[in-house]
């Protein structure tokens, strides 16, 4: 399915101009979502391509796959892996390694009821069917998060990226769903759906790096030039999405929304600080998350974290 995936997947290709560009291949969940906007609007504004960096985008339907695909070698780079399924993936001698922050603080995930639904709290929740996306994922670390904080029982159910969660939200599959700007944030103002929680609302997470960005070891080793022209990139795009209205313009159409929404998007829910590509803090409390899910059976140690974050934002 994956291998069908890939093949299908929507690619956007920078075209190399008369000097020679480096081709990265980027896996990168949630087609739409602010948190890789500074790559698809990169066609635009020329800062990889000025870097030498020409984009290969595969948009993947989050961690799980993402993952996947970065440890294959299908991409080179991953954006918007969570934290302890990374972990986990370097602790099983993955050839995986963080290169940089995708997300850090919890202002972004939401979990939403249709309007009429009798939930009016994560408290009245117990038994009900809440979604996130895939194992290993921050939204599925904020689930078992919500668990311990709210003292309920739910039935957690992976059910993939917001589009699809949506739809078995308002066919009544599922009781609560899942998602990120700008995927089901109209409907919320039209007063179709209500947010039943946020992300933040547990403490730990919000000054935990929920999200990183990663890396083949292949492509570490081997272009280590490319890497660093790339971090470079990364940086420059993300101050220019911070920095006037042309990146929200262009954000608007890629996303297919307002640009009175897409304004919205970027103060409401991504301060500029939560995507800085050399923040990373709170990895005790991710390591803490991974052992619950089973995913790392003990802490990593100095020499290990050492290792883990060798390549980060250098």
């Amino acid at each position: 399915m994956f291998t069908r995936r890939l093949a299908l997947a929507f690619s956007l290709f920078v075209a190399a101009p008369a000097q020679a560009q480096d081709v990265v291949r980027i896996g990168a969940g949630q087609r739409g979502g602010w948190e890789s906007a500074q790559l698809a609007t990169s066609v635009e504004n020329g800062i990889f391509r000025k870097h030498g960096i020409a984009l290969d985008i595969l948009w993947t339907q989050g961690t799980g796959e993402t993952m996947q695909a970065v440890i294959s070698g299908a991409v080179d780079v991953g954006v918007s892996a969570g934290t302890a399924g990374v972990m986990a993936a370097f602790a099983k001698g993955a050839p995986v390694r963080p290169i940089g922050n995708s997300m850090t603080g919890a202002d972004d995930l939401f979990w939403y009821v249709k309007a009429d639904s009798p939930l009016k709290t994560m408290k009245d929740a117990a038994g009900k069917t809440i979604a996130y996306s895939s194992s290993g994922s921050s939204s599925h670390l904020a689930v078992l998060a919500f668990q311990r904080h709210f003292g309920v029982r739910m039935n957690l159910t992976a059910a993939g990226g917001p589009p699809g969660v949506l739809t078995q939200v308002m066919s009544g599959q599922l009781d609560i769903g899942w998602s990120t700007p700008p995927f089901a944030v109209d409907l919320i103002r039209q007063g179709a759906l209500r947010v039943l929680a946020r992300e933040g609302d547990v403490p730990e997470f919000r000054d935990q790096t929920m999200r990183m960005t990663i890396a083949n070891l292949a492509f570490i080793n081997g272009k280590p030039e490319v890497l660093d022209r790339l971090g470079k990139a990364w940086r420059e795009a993300i101050d220019w999405m911070y920095a006037g209205d042309e990146a929200l313009g262009l954000y608007a159409k890629f996303a297919g929304v307002e640009p009175a929404l897409a304004r919205d998007i970027r103060e409401s829910f991504y301060p500029k600080r939560n995507l800085d590509f050399a923040r990373v803090s709170g990895l005790d409390n991710a390591m803490k998350d991974g052992i619950e899910m089973k995913f790392l059976s003990a802490p990593l140690m100095k020499e290990q974290m050492d290792d883990f974050l060798k390549f980060y934002a250098k």
